[in-house]
């Protein structure tokens, strides 16, 4: 299990986050990210269509398991958030775990 609380608080203070489906949909169109992180409140048609391009640049999505509102209070953010997309990670075994199948869900 990912502990995405911990891969989000790096990932903002060493690498690059994006916020939105939009970048999420560009990042997993290019392939050019490390992993798109989706809340469970995401709307199925864009969970499907995100998959869907991820798949095809190999970009692993992974889905969180609280609503946007908890995965934006997670980013820090005062807003609800329903995809993170993580274009840079400095720690190794963070990045491992991001770039693993995950068992089920993604």
């Amino acid at each position: 299990m990912i502990d995405f609380e911990k891969v989000i608080k790096t990932a903002t203070k060493s690498g690059r986050l994006f916020f939105g489906v939009k970048k999420a949909m560009a990042a997993a169109q290019s392939g050019r990210a490390v992993a798109v992180i989706l809340s469970s409140s995401c709307p199925p048609g864009i969970l499907r269509q995100l998959q869907h391009h991820a798949a095809l640049s190999n970009l692993p999505v992974h889905l969180y398991p609280s609503p946007s509102a908890d995965l934006g209070l997670v980013c820090g953010k005062p807003f609800a958030v329903s995809a993170v997309t993580i274009r840079t990670l400095s720690d190794s075994s963070l990045l491992k775990a991001l770039r693993a199948p995950e068992g089920g869900g993604g």
